[in-house]
């Protein structure tokens, strides 16, 4: 067995490194008081530690609401994006229908269209159906976006499951949805959590769609609450940080839960035509 040179282990350490500073300076400047986060020159331990801007971004700032209103967003977006690319998945997969493969292309195509240039179209839609401003509408918009790539990603996985299996159930009597349910599903479990995984992602840290799409305070979601803690003239550094730790927890929290899924997903879930 070859030893691996030191210099390796020494590039890995700078990445390491170079990748998780921005996050040791995020959790350090929140827990630093107002005037020692902006003090020169700065401080790389907190002198004092203090929770006051936590305090004062989840008691005080209205983040409860923010952060309910993401969880609805996001929790909703994976859902319907991953039923329905399972379905739309099944049926490209077990299915030969004409333009099928242009079909899959242009699904593909879609995810190289910039969000900006939707934004407008978005928006005019969701006004006449009279869902601007509402929840609903965001997480149409948001499903709609992230549909594509869970299509991809699930056939690409129930491709790997034979069609015989299926042929068998259908033989003792199971319907098609119950083989889906029954058979299909259970194989394909790591590649839905992947696929909801990177939806629920999506629209966690989405700010562009939102911003266009919502104005009443009372839904906004995280990342546009705490855009607004960036004034014009004042920046209170310590809750602005204390505010991306809470916002990042969440996705730092589910990626741990479920890396066994998407590791296994994203690897075997390879696409097939």
């Amino acid at each position: 067995m070859r030893r691996v040179p030191s210099t390796v282990y020494l590039a890995l350490f700078v990445m390491v490194a170079f990748n998780l500073a921005p996050f040791y300076w995020m959790v350090t400047s929140s827990l630093k008081g107002n005037m020692e986060v902006v003090s020169f020159p700065a401080t790389l331990w907190p002198q004092k530690f203090t929770t006051d801007a936590y305090l004062e971004i989840w008691l005080h700032a209205g983040f409860v609401g923010y952060f309910i209103n993401s969880l609805i967003v996001a929790g909703a977006t994976a859902v319907l994006s991953s039923a329905f690319g399972l379905f739309a998945a099944y049926g490209f997969s077990r299915f030969r229908f004409p333009l099928r493969t242009t079909l899959m292309t242009v699904f593909l195509a879609t995810q190289m269209i910039p969000g900006v240039l939707l934004v407008v179209p978005y928006f005019k839609l969701l006004t006449q159906v009279g869902l601007f401003d509402t929840r609903i509408g965001l997480i149409l918009a948001l499903t709609s976006i992230t549909l594509p790539f869970s299509v991809w990603m699930l056939k690409g996985y129930i491709d790997g499951v034979p069609i015989d299996i299926d042929e068998a159930a259908k033989i003792d009597g199971a319907t098609r949805l119950q083989a889906l349910r029954l058979i299909v599903l259970p194989n394909v479990l790591p590649g839905l959590v992947a696929t909801m995984t990177f939806a629920f992602l999506l629209a966690w840290g989405d700010v562009l769609w939102a911003l266009c799409l919502i104005s009443d305070e009372a839904k906004l979601t995280m990342t546009l609450g705490i855009a607004r803690l960036i004034g014009q003239f004042r920046v209170v550094w310590s809750q602005t940080m204390a505010a991306v730790v809470i916002a990042s927890a969440i996705p730092a929290l589910l990626y741990l839960l479920m890396q066994r899924f998407l590791v296994s997903g994203l690897t075997e879930g390879a696409v097939r035509e």
